[in-house]
């Protein structure tokens, strides 16, 4: 696949429309984007539980650390996020007789990929990563805390109608585009990035500043589904 900026270079050359036929839907980027006081970074997750040793480790989910606290400079707004499960959460295999993680079951909000027991309220698994230097951050949202719903989203639980708030707190302060980064691609980076553009931001996912899981396709399908609601996929050094 073509490197966007040599698409960029292509449309200044005229070979724009060889470009643009080697491209997938949606990943379209035209130039370096510099943040401004109408943008906003999420971090969604970088919790110890994700991390390596944790209860649900992501796969090099480590690496997403040192590029977010770089990122991070850009940005005057700075959101973070952290799954604050009760014990026993609804989400935990542990909780479903014989069933064990990563299988999927039906609740009364939908399908509901069950996981290890993880992000326990207080626990040192719940924490944000010590190494994360973001002391501008102005925000945390704390999520998954109904003990009968999940929650993924940054915007809204897993009924799709519970409100954590933060779209009228990024609202408030005049905030037009987010930048999402963090654990996992697949899950609450998607849902928080779909349900973004869903509330009217201009939505970007900084796709090295993130790691997915994948289990049973969800990182191809996530990726699918954001390009199809118009989200942008980047690299951190598109970030002026």
């Amino acid at each position: 696949m073509l490197d966007r900026r040599q698409v960029v270079a292509g449309l200044v050359t005229g070979l724009g429309a060889t470009a643009l036929a080697t491209l997938a839907p949606g990943e379209l980027w035209a130039a370096a984007v510099k943040p401004d006081d109408g943008s906003a970074l999420l971090v969604i997750d970088v919790q110890n539980c994700f991390l390596p040793g944790g209860s649900l480790a992501v796969k090099d989910g480590e690496q997403v650390v040192p590029i977010i606290n770089k990122m991070a400079k850009s940005f005057a707004n700075v959101v973070m996020t952290q799954d604050w499960h009760t014990p026993g959460h609804i989400s935990f295999a542990s909780v479903h007789s014989g069933k064990k993680p990563f299988e999927t079951i039906d609740l009364a909000y939908g399908k509901q990929v069950l996981w290890p027991d993880h992000c326990v309220q207080g626990t040192d698994g719940a924490s944000l990563s010590k190494d994360l230097a973001i002391p501008q951050a102005e925000l945390i949202i704390r999520k998954g805390f109904h003990k009968d719903v999940d929650s993924y989203s940054a915007f809204t639980e897993a009924d799709g109608k519970t409100s954590t708030g933060l779209a009228a707190y990024l609202k408030a302060r005049n905030v037009k585009r987010v930048f999402v980064a963090g654990l996992a691609t697949d899950f609450c980076v998607a849902w928080t990035a779909l349900d973004a553009r869903k509330t009217g931001f201009e939505t970007y996912v900084v796709e090295d500043a993130c790691r997915g899981i994948d289990t049973q396709g969800s990182l191809a399908k996530a990726w699918t589904d954001m390009a199809k609601a118009g989200v942008k996929r980047i690299q951190s050094s598109d970030i002026a």
